[in-house]
């Protein structure tokens, strides 16, 4: 009897850690997300969004995305930028693009909180496509590719795949996507 308990109480133990990870901030470039921090706050700590975090400061947006919201950030990574054509980072980052770049980082960003759950909801109840109003104001469509991956295409048909799902802010939620989606 007693090494029946003991073998319970270990196993008890040993299974303690893998519930406890389970229930951590989830971790986006190396570094723990924490939902009581705002969407900037979060976004300078991954190593892999660092130039979505120079862009954003360059346009401008730091005040406005550690605003209230809530906000609903599709957040390209470093990869995702650099897929794009030579010389496209750089040439928005420079000052007299600015407008140019606030359009496509504000086309990140949806008003609201939709975290995946929202989204999958979104999609069904749109018959297999949710349309997105950007606050940018245009339009990303986002569907299901297979069971559980969101996708979303953008004006010019272009597809990003949501990476990660579901990194709650204190005035949003991200969702980490591949490429870079660019508005008409």
């Amino acid at each position: 009897m007693k090494r029946t308990v003991a073998f319970v109480l270990l196993s008890a133990l040993a299974v303690l850690p893998a519930v406890a990870l389970a229930k951590s901030d989830p971790m986006v470039g190396g570094q723990a997300m924490y939902p009581s921090k705002d969407i900037v706050d979060n976004a300078v700590n991954s190593a892999d969004h660092t130039t979505l975090v120079a862009a954003v400061k360059a346009a401008g947006l730091v005040d406005t995305l550690k605003g209230k919201g809530p906000f609903t950030v599709f957040a390209p990574t470093n990869a995702a930028f650099s897929a794009l054509p030579a010389g496209t980072v750089d040439g928005l980052l420079k000052p007299e693009n600015k407008a140019g770049l606030t359009k496509v980082l504000t086309y990140h960003v949806v008003p609201g909180k939709l975290d995946a759950a929202a989204l999958q909801k979104a999609i069904k109840a749109g018959n297999g496509t949710a349309t997105l109003k950007t606050a940018s104001g245009g339009m990303l469509w986002a569907m299901m590719n297979g069971d559980r991956n969101i996708v979303l295409r953008d004006e010019k048909g272009a597809v990003a795949s949501i990476s990660t799902y579901d990194v709650y802010q204190s005035n949003g939620v991200i969702h980490v996507i591949d490429r870079v989606v660019l508005p008409n």
